[in-house]
């Protein structure tokens, strides 16, 4: 199987793999526990969040551990407002954020507050006036993510930090799609808290963190312990959290070649897409995107029909964010870019990894075009 959906869920490196085997065995412990084992697991944790920490320019202290980007993005938008109520009762979130911090925002509009979503402009960039224009007297919280899951533009956090900071305002970014495909570096965005995964370093399922700088208020939204000093209760999910750990030492020590690598692999996609399919164009921004990562819009082709056929060559793609692949719904991502529906539904997304081979890239772009020609002729359309 060529897989070109590494950003739905790529495979575990096999050196996280290893690290993590004895704390599924041998050296299964409890952190909180007082024993030998208690003890080992309990520097197991303390080692693994230094890595993280060290990933992103971040310290120890300010890592909290999740089960996920998801919990880590619901950890942020519902915590970090809740700990403000006493300033105000109004978030400002992008439109094209993930649906973790669309759906935190929400409930919390259940909860009294008012949110305001800043648009994107054509090429999937939330602009800084547009969050200027948006932010009130009593804003108290703003999350525009770092990088889009599904278009893979980026957004100018730090200027946008700026603004809501100026404001009173504490600045959340979701981070997941960027970590390990850009530097990434908490100080430099001057942001107050920031969401990433495992996941999308090559580590385990199971693993997200938020960081959470210094002295920034949050309400625990995971009642029933004390564990990540009283900011999320329940028992660490060890093994998953050293390989967590792992995954960012690695990436840590590989990311100049791991992008140099993904910028190649763009730019064989583009150059052969542009040979065998000169009509496609890319959704979101054409240069101000991680590397590797391609949302393509594909006209007069079914993107659920393209990737079920494109399976039966033996070839993994996406119609778009893994959150929501299941919901036949055109992506709310593209549709704020400017799409319309139909033309959301003719939509591609094509992300590589650090792994994938110039030939696999090769196979895969003849297989799309025949696929494209298959589909149109079916219906017959020419373009």
């Amino acid at each position: 199987m060529i897989y070109f959906d590494h950003s739905a869920a790529p495979p575990v490196d096999p050196r996280v793999v290893d690290e993590m085997m004895p704390y599924l065995g041998e050296r299964a412990g409890n952190p909180s526990s007082l024993h030998r084992l208690g003890a080992e697991a309990r520097g197991a944790l303390d080692r693994a969040r230094g890595r993280v920490a060290g990933l992103i320019g971040a310290g120890p202290g300010e890592i909290v551990f999740t089960a996920s980007g998801t919990e880590a993005d619901n950890l942020a938008v519902k915590g970090l407002a809740q700990a403000r109520t006493n300033q105000g009762r109004h978030i400002v979130v992008s439109s094209v954020e993930h649906h973790a911090v669309l759906y935190a925002a929400k409930a919390m509009e259940r909860q009294g507050f008012t949110v305001t979503l800043v648009p994107a402009d054509g090429d999937g960039v939330v602009q800084p006036d547009q969050v200027a224009r948006a932010m009130r007297d009593d804003t108290v919280l703003v999350s525009v993510m770092c990088a889009n899951d599904e278009t893979g533009t980026i957004q100018p956090v730090r200027e946008i930090a700026g603004i809501a900071h100026r404001h009173g305002a504490a600045v959340h970014t979701d981070a997941v799609a960027a970590v390990g495909r850009l530097p990434v570096n908490v100080n430099e965005l001057n942001v107050d808290a920031l969401s990433l995964s495992a996941r999308p370093l090559n580590g385990p399922p199971g693993a997200g963190a938020l960081y959470l700088r210094a002295g920034t208020r949050l309400r625990p939204q995971m009642e029933g312990g004390v564990q990540e000093e009283g900011r999320r209760g329940g028992h660490e999910n060890i093994p998953a959290i050293v390989g967590f750990g792992k995954a960012a030492e690695l990436v840590a020590d590989e990311l100049p070649a791991r992008i140099d690598r993904l910028k190649r692999l763009d730019e064989s996609l583009l150059r052969g897409l542009r040979d065998r399919l000169p009509d496609v164009s890319i959704n979101g921004h054409p240069r101000q995107r991680v590397s590797g990562h391609l949302n393509l819009w594909i006209p007069e082709a079914d993107g659920e029909s393209l990737v079920l056929m494109l399976d039966a060559r033996g070839i993994a793609v996406s119609v778009g964010s893994s959150c929501a692949a299941h919901a036949s719904k055109a992506s709310h991502v593209l549709l704020a870019l400017g799409r319309t529906a139909a033309e959301a539904r003719c939509s591609l997304l094509v992300t590589v990894g650090p792994d994938t081979g110039e030939s696999e890239v090769e196979e895969a772009l003849d297989a799309l075009a025949e696929v494209v020609g298959e589909l149109r002729a079916i219906a017959g359309v020419t373009v």
